[in-house]
């Protein structure tokens, strides 16, 4: 009966061996591998529709492409075909990725 008379790790080795510390070391990677990128890119989106100006293209969450006519507060119209106007809130609006890479060329 001598292994009942062990005594547990203490101190150090003992806090790293705690579920406690795993439990902290899971919620820190979470934050690192999915909270925080997609902050930044939230942020990202934010700045861009913050930038947003007349004549630029861009896509809708719905997949319509469309050239910005106007803006109005949060709600923006695209040129989706000619003379063909919609509106649209601009929590909807993306930037167009083919738009982005023509302007990178």
């Amino acid at each position: 009966m001598e292994f009942l008379n062990a005594a547990a790790p203490s101190g150090v080795a003992g806090f790293l061996s705690s579920p406690l510390f795993m439990f902290v070391i899971i919620i820190a990677i979470m934050y690192f591998m999915m909270i925080r990128p997609q902050r930044k890119r939230q942020k990202e989106i934010d700045n861009f529709r913050r930038g947003l100006q007349v004549g630029q293209e861009v896509i809708t969450s719905g997949g319509i492409y469309g050239k910005v006519k106007q803006i109005d507060g949060n709600v923006v119209v695209l040129e989706i075909a000619h003379n063909v106007n919609v509106r649209v809130d601009i929590s909807v609006v993306f930037a167009n990725p083919n738009a982005i890479q023509q302007e990178g060329k």
